[in-house]
């Protein structure tokens, strides 16, 4: 399991995570904004994949390679600032330390502002199971399985790429033990451990994939230009998808080897997605 403390840096593993109707806890409860409020993607500056921010009691730790660590306290409330996501969501966010801006802004080379969701923060999603979500795109929870990955990276391996991770698809949640690649396209509802997941929507791929999360470089057209050979989806306007974005339907905590159980599956014909948007 991974959550992402500040939407677009690097993930942090867990063993063990509370999950709320936002998704994991503590994930994309931050979020990166420009001078207008518009939040800031590796879509644009892939460099954010190799900042890494950790989550330690009210402490927000950050750090980078090659630059100082720094810790600032965590402002649940207070001073506030108008923000956006894709100039659909407008909100506002929790203005931070300005030692955090500044550390930012010296990593990406352009200004950079930390905002968190607000106490009252509500944000709906939209599919099947619309659900909650903080500062993510558009979702409580990604979810993927190994199957998937594995049948993506023997198709790329053919055309002469090397494979790739899975963080590049930067999931919450990885399925193991489902025998067929993209056996997630077909959940329309599933518990993990004590957690029930409904599912929203196909999750379409953006440039992130091709960003090297290690290193916050791009790394060519994989896994974008294999998937574009199998994995396209006309209902969502010709976009390539990898993994499902899901609703939390109840919350608990859940532990990495907790069983999955399929307790609904998505009738046969199409998707129901696009048609709730």
């Amino acid at each position: 399991m991974t959550y992402y403390p500040v939407k677009g840096l690097a993930g942090v593993s867990v063993d063990r995570a509370e999950v709320g109707a936002n998704g994991l806890r503590h994930d994309r409860n931050f979020m990166l904004v420009e001078p207008d409020g518009s939040f800031l993607s590796q879509r644009s500056l892939p460099a954010m994949a190799a900042l890494h921010a950790e989550v330690l009691d009210d402490v927000l730790r950050l750090s980078a390679e090659g630059a100082p660590d720094l810790k600032i306290p965590i402002r649940y409330d207070g001073k506030r600032r108008d923000v956006s996501l894709f100039g659909k969501w407008f909100g506002q966010g929790v203005v931070q330390d300005a030692a955090a801006d500044e550390w930012f802004t010296e990593r990406l080379g352009k200004p950079a502002a930390l905002v968190r969701v607000t106490p009252e923060h509500e944000r709906p999603g939209w599919g099947v199971h619309g659900g909650q979500t903080g500062f993510a795109d558009a979702h409580a929870l990604l979810i993927t399985s190994l199957s998937s990955l594995d049948g993506l990276n023997e198709r790329i391996v053919e055309r002469g790429g090397d494979a790739i991770p899975m963080n590049r698809f930067r999931p919450n949640i990885v399925v193991a033990g489902w025998p067929e690649p993209h056996t997630e396209d077909k959940v329309l509802r599933m518990s993990a451990g004590v957690v029930e997941i409904g599912y929203a929507a196909r999750s379409i791929r953006c440039a992130v994939p091709t960003v090297d999360q290690a290193t916050g470089e791009k790394r060519g057209p994989e896994p974008t230009r294999t998937l574009a050979t199998y994995r396209r989806q006309p209902d969502y306007g010709g976009g390539v998808s990898f993994g499902m974005k899901a609703a939390v339907l109840a919350g608990g905590t859940l532990h990495v080897g907790d069983e999955i159980l399929v307790h609904d599956w998505i009738p046969d014909g199409p998707d129901p997605a696009p048609s709730t948007r």
